[in-house]
C-alpha cells in the first residue's frame, strides 16, 4: 500500500537467555494519519516493539520500515521522521519548560542553538507558541520543569516530540501515573494535534478505554498479535449484542421468539442475543413491549473475551 507508513513483517525479539522470544514473529502496518493502537497488558511485549520501531533497541529478526526505511540500515533517517513519548518522562528538571524544547530542537539540527528564547529564530518562537497553546502550557512555558504537575509536563513532552513536525508519534503508556482528569486532557490534546498536523499516531497502553475511539487497535498477548481490527469491527465479530425485553405478557413473548427460532434467556427481563440489526427483530414482534433496550459491548469486554478464547486455545 502506497499510504502505509508503518510495516512490521515477523518481527522477533529474543533477550539473551531468555526462554521465550519478548516479541515472537509479529507483522502488521499503519496507514498513515491513522490512529493506532497496541493493546496489551504489562509484559505483553507492546514496550519492546516500540522500542525496535524507533531504533532504541535492536530486533533478533525480521522487517521494519518506518516511512520507507529500514530501521536499522537507515535510523538516522527514522528518527527524523518520528516523534517519541516515552514510558518514563525523559525532561531536564533542571531546565524551564522552554529550554527542554528548545535543546531537542537543536539537537535535531533545526535552529542555530541561542542562549535565549527570545534571540531564537521566528519560525522556532512560533512553532513553539502555536503548539504551547495546542496543549495548554503556554502559561508556564518559562517555568522550571521541577515546578510543573505530572499532566503538565505530559503535555511538555508532546510539544517537544512534535516540534520537528514528525510524520509519526510514537506515545508508548503516555498517561501512566497520571490522575483521570489529566488522562483525558492529554488524550484531548493528542487527537487536536493529530487532526491539525495530519500525524500518524502510534500508541501503546494498557488501558483499554483509550483504544476504544481509535482507528485500528492490535492485540499483543505474550509476544504473539492475538487480533488487529478497527475496534467497531473487533466487538462486532467477537461478541454478541444484547436486546433487553420485557412484556406485561411475558409469556406470549417468549413464545413469539420461539416461534422465529430465536435464543433468549429470562433473567428479570428476557435477554436476546443477537448479531446484525436489532431492528429486524424488533419489526417481527407483535406482543406490546413493556421494557426495550439495546446493550452495546465495549472493546474491553472484546478484549477479555478474545484473549480468554485465546489462551485456551494454545
Amino acid at each position: 500500500m502506497n499510504n502505509t507508513v508503518i510495516e512490521v513483517q515477523n518481527l522477533t525479539k529474543r533477550y539473551k537467555n531468555a526462554e521465550k522470544a519478548a516479541v515472537d514473529n509479529i507483522s502488521f502496518s499503519v496507514r498513515e494519519g491513522e490512529f493506532f493502537a497496541f493493546l496489551g497488558a504489562n509484559g505483553a511485549g507492546k514496550t519492546t516493539t516500540i522500542s525496535i520501531l524507533t531504533t532504541t533497541l535492536s530486533k533478533t529478526k525480521g522487517e521494519v520500515k518506518i516511512a520507507g526505511y529500514d530501521v536499522e540500515k537507515e535510523a538516522r533517517k527514522v528518527r527524523e521522521k518520528v516523534g517519541i513519548i516515552f514510558q518514563q518522562p525523559s525532561l531536564d528538571p533542571n531546565l524551564t519548560a522552554e529550554q527542554n524544547i528548545r535543546f531537542h530542537a537543536c539537537l535535531y539540527g533545526m535552529f542555530g542553538y541561542r542562549p535565549a528564547f527570545r534571540l531564537m529564530p521566528a519560525a522556532y518562537r512560533k512553532r513553539v507558541t502555536e503548539l504551547a497553546e495546542i496543549v495548554g502550557i503556554q502559561d508556564v512555558l518559562f517555568k522550571p520543569i521541577k515546578k510543573l504537575s505530572g499532566g503538565m509536563q505530559r503535555k511538555l513532552e508532546i510539544i517537544r516530540s512534535l516540534i520537528h513536525t514528525p510524520q509519526v508519534l510514537f506515545l508508548d503508556e503516555p498517561t501512566q501515573g497520571l490522575d483521570a482528569v489529566s488522562r483525558r486532557s492529554l488524550r484531548d490534546y493528542i487527537n487536536e494535534t493529530r487532526n491539525r498536523y495530519g500525524t500518524t499516531i502510534f500508541l501503546t497502553t494498557h488501558y483499554i478505554d483509550e483504544a476504544e475511539n481509535v482507528d485500528a487497535v492490535c492485540l499483543i498477548d505474550h509476544g504473539k498479535i492475538a487480533v488487529c481490527s478497527p475496534p467497531q469491527e473487533l466487538k462486532k465479530n467477537l461478541l454478541r449484542h444484547e436486546l433487553i425485553l420485557d412484556a406485561e405478557d411475558r409469556t406470549a413473548l417468549t413464545s413469539e421468539l420461539s416461534a422465529l427460532g430465536l435464543p433468549f434467556t429470562v433473567n428479570g427481563r428476557v435477554i436476546v442475543p443477537y448479531k446484525g440489526s436489532a431492528q429486524n427483530i424488533i419489526s417481527q414482534l407483535k406482543t406490546k413491549l413493556s421494557v426495550l433496550k439495546t446493550y452495546e459491548p465495549s472493546l474491553e469486554d472484546a478484549y477479555i473475551e478474545f484473549l480468554t478464547k485465546n489462551r485456551e486455545a494454545q
